[in-house]
């Protein structure tokens, strides 16, 4: 139940507090006073999305907060304490609205998000407007009404989940079959391309280390001439480094056997002597190999040119090459699989086509027979609101499906949706002789408010909100059928906490509290406030709600009249 609400800097409603008991509240006062301004600040504390033109001018914020008493075992209650809160201390809710769109929401003092205020206010409070009457017109909100008055929602759940597993398996096995379709020749560019890149045999790095052969192979004579010219220098023309060497070592051992000092200078000599040795004999062989690759370039400018052919085609490098080829590997081994795939796919969606079709066929039955049920529940609650004799059916018909649609997503050849096999429209003939038509092209406006009242009533018992906000309730009725809402409304305050904006004195007077509420200027702004009327102040209300603006004696006196009942 709503206890209080707090409004401040909010359209030209400068600081208003007002507090809520059980029962029926009756807000009124004359129009543009301010009253659908209290209706946006509670649709925003229950979630609404908010902007900053909402600001009062002249303030850089806004502020909403309301509090609640949360029932126990709602489930309200029950996300509450699922995220850290207390029920048992209520609910506050407070929203603060910044002008630079940076809007914060705070539930019980800590920060929330949207998501959060909408899962916990869902089943507290909810707001019958002219955007509910609206919404009465649509029949996509018709099949909702129904399964809610039958209690269907249980199976409708299971519908949706069996529903929403299909849905993407059916994508998932049409993507299959698309792959399985192109693949015989996605298989043979595959097979190509494996066995161009095997065949080619390349080895790691094998690139780098032909480039260095291909440069020593062109610049081999160069080569040649320099190797051999080293090895003359070292040792096979007159006066040969090593053999000017050696005879310097000779020379050494005789002055080392006198003395002993030079042993070691010697023996470093020897060491370099045969190292220079084998330079010498290194540079031999790599003459003789030189001599022996006289004919390999062409064959490493060949195989180069392969492998940079291949390194062009498949990435650019040898190590992009070989992921490459791993890719193709991968891809075919997977493509030997597909066909176990779209068996598996298949039999998993025969599984749960089966249980759907069990499942929405009892459902569409069970709506036939709560169909029938809600009408006369109708029809009862529209005698008592001054329509006897209205004619009022659901119409329940198979879901269209003009495009081709997946057999998983069919039912006895009946389209299958999240919420089962069935649409509902609201048919009503509201004069008698007439025939039964689309709610939406025979009801006036105020047979549209006691159809929105007549459903409330009969949702009452199965309704979890434990407040109702009536805003027009009135809208395009007067007279004795004002009279009956009123009643309808009061014996709704049994069950529900009430909040009903009105115009009209014989719904005012069944209400339990009454706040008006008016707009003032002070000190060059305009504002709205609110006030509780004492039992004096009302039938002053009611009067001035049944003769305008000039209060007459007879005007009061038929607001005693009524008030007194």
């Amino acid at each position: 139940m709503l206890k209080e609400l707090l409004i401040k800097n909010f359209a030209i409603i400068d600081d208003l507090n007002i507090r809520f008991e059980g029962g029926l509240t009756i807000l009124s006062g004359e129009t543009g006073a301010g009253k659908s301004i209290i209706i946006n600040a509670v649709n925003l504390l229950l979630g609404s999305r908010v902007s900053a033109g909402m600001i009062r001018d002249g303030h850089e914020t806004a502020e909403l907060s309301a509090f609640f008493d949360v029932p126990e075992g709602s489930s309200a209650a029950a996300i509450m304490a699922e995220n850290g809160y207390d029920p048992n201390n209520g609910l506050l809710v407070r929203r603060i609205i910044a002008g630079n769109n940076r809007h914060r929401i705070y539930i019980n003092d800590r920060m929330a998000t949207v998501q959060m205020l909408t899962s916990i206010t869902v089943d507290l409070a909810s707001i019958s407007g002219q955007h509910v009457h609206q919404g009465l017109l649509r029949e996509e909100t018709h099949l909702a009404i129904l399964d809610r008055f039958g209690g269907l929602a249980p199976r409708v759940r299971q519908v949706s989940d069996l529903h929403g597993k299909i849905v993407p398996l059916v994508q998932a096995l049409q993507a299959l079959k698309e792959k399985k379709k192109n693949q015989d020749k996605q298989m043979d560019l595959l097979r190509y391309q494996a066995e161009e890149i095997a065949n080619a045999d390349i080895m790691p790095d094998e690139d780098e280390s032909l480039e260095k052969e291909r440069l020593r192979l062109k610049h081999a004579e160069s080569l040649q001439q320099s190797v051999f010219s080293a090895i003359e220098t070292l040792h096979g023309a007159d006066g040969a480094i090593l053999v000017q060497l050696g005879e310097v070592r000779k020379s050494l051992e005789k002055a080392a056997d006198i003395d002993d000092e030079l042993t070691d200078g010697v023996q470093r000599l020897a060491d370099h002597l045969f190292g220079l040795e084998d330079v010498t004999d290194t540079l031999r062989a790599y003459l003789g190999d030189l001599d022996t690759q006289a004919d390999r370039l062409e064959s490493v400018e060949t195989r180069l040119d392969l492998i940079n052919k291949l390194k062009r085609k498949y990435g650019g490098s040898l190590e992009t090459l070989f992921q490459k080829r791993d890719a193709i590997d991968a891809e075919l081994a997977a493509t030997t699989v597909i066909e176990d795939d779209i068996q598996r796919s298949e039999k998993q969606l025969n599984d749960y086509h089966d249980q759907v079709s069990h499942l929405a066929r009892r459902l569409s039955e069970e709506r036939k027979k709560v169909a029938a049920a809600f009408a006369k529940s109708v029809e009862k609650e529209l005698a008592g609101l001054k329509m006897a004799g209205t004619r009022f059916s659901v119409s329940l018909s198979p879901l269209p499906g003009s495009k081709p649609v997946s057999p998983w997503l069919r039912v006895d050849d009946n389209l299958l949706s999240a919420t089962g096999i069935d649409q509902a429209g609201f048919m009503i003939a509201p004069n008698v002789g007439e025939s039964l038509k689309p709610l939406a092209s025979i009801a006036s406006g105020g047979e549209l408010s006691r159809v929105v009242l007549a459903l409330k009533a009969i949702l009452a018992e199965t309704d979890a909100v434990g407040t109702v906000i009536f805003d027009e309730v009135d809208a395009g009725i007067g007279g004795a059928v004002a009279d009956v809402v009123g009643k309808k409304l009061e014996a709704l305050s049994k069950k529900h906490q009430l909040i009903c904006i009105t115009h009209l004195p014989q719904i005012a007077r069944f209400g339990n509290q009454h706040y008006h509420i008016e707009k003032q200027v002070k000190n060059g702004r305009t504002t709205t406030t609110i006030r509780p009327m004492d039992p004096e102040e009302r039938i002053k209300e009611i009067a001035r709600m049944l003769g305008g603006e000039i209060v007459t004696r007879t005007a009061l006196e038929h607001a005693r009249t009524l008030m007194g009942r």
